[in-house]
């Protein structure tokens, strides 16, 4: 991991251990490539993870555009035994924390949300050339 991906990835840690319910967080550039992750996720899990993240968020983007909804600030996937959200973070960047199903909402929106704002520039990523 570059140590941009360390960085991050600390901080990732916190906020894993932070957030009751929370299980695993990368971050991730608009276009999906993996810029740091918890130190409890393999490199193919944080990939995968922020392939998944990217398109779910690029899928909103394209409905929000298609029907005047506007920017997206936050995709949620709810599955049977996990959540996914998905956030923009920074310039060009997503954070994405996979928690329990019993995790709450509100609760996790809020944490993502407050460390976007304590740490967004560290999380932005420039649009690759």
């Amino acid at each position: 991991m570059t140590s941009r991906g360390s960085e991050l990835g600390w901080l990732l840690d916190d906020l894993v251990q932070q957030v009751v319910g929370a299980d695993r967080a990368v971050v991730l550039s608009a276009d999906g490539l993996l810029m740091g992750n918890s130190s409890n996720m393999a490199a193919e899990e944080a990939e995968h993870l922020s392939a998944v993240a990217s398109a779910f968020q690029s899928l909103a983007k394209g409905t929000g555009r298609q029907f005047g909804g506007g920017g997206v600030r936050q995709t949620l996937v709810e599955m049977d035994h996990a959540f996914l959200f998905v956030t923009a973070a920074g310039s060009g960047a997503c954070l994405a924390l996979l928690t329990s199903a019993d995790a709450d909402m509100g609760m996790v929106a809020y944490s993502m949300n407050m460390m976007v704002k304590r740490v967004g520039a560290v999380l932005s990523a420039a649009p690759r050339a």
